[in-house]
């Protein structure tokens, strides 16, 4: 459909080509084009950088159609494959939708970890550029630079008020630094012999977790920096250790293809879960919203129905799989990766698991029904790792790509 322009437009529209030529010294041009559009005299001013205002906001247009169309398809997809629509879906089944709201650049290398803040809307990205940086979600805009570590920054984590953030490297150290006020690091703790490559504290008392490549998971005491406990039993490089919701335990998963469970009471090692083929990469502790999903799935009746906690872990072998912690004993597996597991973590309805994957897509699985019900082309090369905010409807991935990208869950 050509569109026809009327006297008064294409007096102004001249106007602005002549204010243009004339702003950018194109003198022939502008006589040429005066005469022949039979133009008078000078150009007003309001006409002073119109047409790049106009060519301007067209792309910012055309960038906001595309972005339009893309959620369209998705939508037509949906209501083909009969799946709720958003007026019909509640909170809880939000998952994360396409396009990404933000994508996140800054760092001069893959981006290992990242985190959302427990209270503010911040996200933070650790990388192995040696930096970790902190963004604005709800805006897309980068807020600072943490600066300390002198090669990649493996894992970062905050405590529950969020006023402390411990990273670690391959430098071999561990940091905390204070994000209540000047962001600055407050202490390092050495003890690691090689990678450390997994932090978390205890969401009570004044300890933080860390593990490593040197097969050991060390206890370090927040206030004095001192490492209080070395627990030894797996055979090969600790790939994450992670803490229990409710404190008492710690879950370990290694390049030995095993999980282990500790107790914290004790500091001993209560069970090791075997099941994986290949190195285990990653692991989440189920929010106790995903008992009954878990349950259903695993079909236990009423009678034995499984208590917890439950654990989910990623591996090499392209598969995660869902353990219960108190039996030692694998309910059952998720498989459609087609690359190794980097990421998992559950939807804070415990209704879903969400992965992401050397495959470069994050995935959405459905656990009382065992399967995958969304595959998202999340990067544009490996993805490295993911968050799911509590309370807020976003996802975080972070990718070899160097870029973290934020996504809205509706």
């Amino acid at each position: 459909m050509k569109m026809v322009l009327s006297q008064r437009q294409r007096e102004e529209l001249n106007k602005a080509i002549a204010d243009y030529l004339s702003a950018n010294g194109y003198q022939d041009a502008l006589e040429s084009f005066k005469k022949e559009a039979d133009m008078p005299g000078e150009v007003e001013r309001k006409y002073s950088g119109l047409l790049e205002k106009k060519w301007t906001s067209v792309i910012r247009l055309q960038k906001k159609v595309m972005e339009l169309e893309s959620k369209l398809s998705e939508a037509e997809k949906e209501f083909i494959e009969g799946a709720p629509t958003r007026g019909k879906r509640s909170p809880s089944e939000w998952i994360p939708r396409p396009p990404e709201k933000f994508c996140l650049t800054g760092h001069r290398a893959s981006i290992n970890r990242v985190i959302f803040h427990p209270v503010f809307s911040l996200v933070v990205s650790a990388s192995e550029d040696a930096s970790i940086k902190v963004w604005d979600f709800e805006s897309g805009e980068f807020e600072r630079t943490l600066k300390g570590h002198t090669d990649s920054v493996q894992d970062i984590g905050f405590d529950a008020s969020g006023k402390l953030l411990a990273s670690c490297s391959s430098d071999l150290s561990i940091k905390l630094w204070d994000f209540s006020q000047s962001f600055s690091c407050i202490k390092t703790m050495h003890g690691h012999d090689h990678n450390v490559s997994s932090v978390a504290f205890v969401p009570q008392g004044d300890l933080l977790i860390s593990a490593s490549r040197d097969k050991t998971i060390k206890l370090w005491e927040i206030a004095t920096g001192y490492c209080v406990k070395t627990l030894t039993g797996h055979r090969e490089w600790v790939r994450m250790v992670r803490v229990s919701p409710c404190g008492e335990f710690i879950a370990s998963c290694s390049n030995d293809q095993s999980l282990r469970i500790w107790q914290l009471s004790n500091k001993e090692s209560k069970l090791e879960l075997r099941g994986h083929e290949h190195v285990v990469e990653c692991l989440a502790w189920a929010p106790d919203s995903a008992r009954g999903s878990l349950n259903s799935a695993a079909g236990a009746d009423n009678k034995v129905a499984h208590e917890g906690p439950f654990l989910a872990s990623g591996s090499r072998d392209k598969t995660i799989r869902i353990w219960d912690t108190v039996n030692g004993i694998c309910l059952f597996a998720f498989i459609g990766h087609d690359n190794w597991i980097r990421g998992v973590v559950f939807h804070p309805s415990g209704k879903f698991v969400v992965s992401a994957s050397d495959d470069k897509t994050l995935r959405v699985w459905d656990i009382r029904n065992k399967r995958n019900m969304k595959t998202l082309e999340a990067h544009a090369h490996f993805c490295t790792s993911l968050d799911f905010h509590r309370s807020h409807p976003y996802v975080v991935t972070g990718s070899v790509d160097q870029t973290a990208k934020i996504w809205e869950c509706r």
